[in-house]
């Protein structure tokens, strides 16, 4: 599955909508895109979506839509 995760770069600053990030993720669950992401950077990590059907397909087609690897 493929999910969308909202973050802030950073946890010391408070969140600001304006800063808000995403990135895609490849996993089994939610909770396993979160783990990815909490374990291997220092995001304050502030959702993380699930993209299926129509949803994931309209992501595709924005030019910014690519999976992010972690080693």
């Amino acid at each position: 599955m493929i999910f969308k995760v909202y973050y802030q770069e950073t946890k010391v600053r408070n969140p600001k909508r304006e800063q808000t990030q995403s990135l895609y993720v490849e996993a089994d669950c939610e909770v396993s895109a979160r783990m990815l992401v909490e374990d291997n950077t220092p995001y304050n990590i502030e959702l993380v979506q699930l993209l299926e059907g129509n949803h994931l397909e309209y992501e595709k087609e924005n030019a910014e839509f690519t999976l992010t690897e972690f080693k």
